[in-house]
């Protein structure tokens, strides 16, 4: 329910208030580690990462107008991949940053890296954990947005395209269509 609340917080009142962005730069969203983020080892869970990461999107698409367009052309983003990579652990009323930016695109989706940022000792910032999400659009009528349109809509991807090794991540993670096209360990 808090995320749900953290959601709100920042889709409809937050990142109202803070500057616009162009639909490529990086949006810096605050939070800090909430006693309900918590697991058992009193640091923030691996799973609310994944949930903050959700959030701090959602402030992405409102500050840089893209959650305005989908809304005119009925789509809703979905997550189809997602990873995560820890350095550090989040402790108890911790303030942070996640650092979002889209990459860019390939033809079946668009990818956006996330970073959890926190001023080190020595001041500077830090990378605490860094995220990296393969994400669809979809139509409320139903079936996919083509990326071309997704291309049109937003507008050409930022510098070279995507980096070769997200590309064959993007690639590894993809489940096959159907069922029987899926490789298995299982016997």
């Amino acid at each position: 329910m808090h995320m749900l609340f953290r959601t709100l917080l920042h889709v409809l009142f937050l990142s109202r208030r803070r500057p616009d962005l162009g639909h490529y730069d990086v949006a810096r969203t605050r939070f800090i580690t909430l006693p309900t983020d918590l697991d058992i080892n009193r640091h923030m869970n691996n799973g609310v990462y994944f949930s903050i990461m959700d959030v701090a999107r959602f402030d992405m698409l409102v500050r840089n107008g893209v959650w305005g367009i989908m809304r005119e052309r009925g789509w809703y983003p979905v997550v189809a991949s997602e990873t995560i990579t820890f350095r550090k652990s989040l402790q108890l009323w911790e303030r942070f940053t996640i650092e979002s930016r889209v990459l860019g695109f390939d033809d079946k989706a668009v990818y956006v890296e996330q970073r959890f940022v926190k001023k080190g000792a020595d001041g500077r910032p830090e990378i605490y954990a860094q995220g990296f999400i393969r994400g669809r659009f979809l139509k409320k009528s139903g079936g996919t947005v083509p990326m071309a349109e997704v291309v049109e809509a937003f507008g050409a991807g930022p510098g070279d395209g995507l980096p070769e090794w997200i590309e064959r991540w993007g690639q590894d993670v993809a489940l096959p269509a159907t069922r029987a096209e899926a490789p298995s360990v299982w016997s």
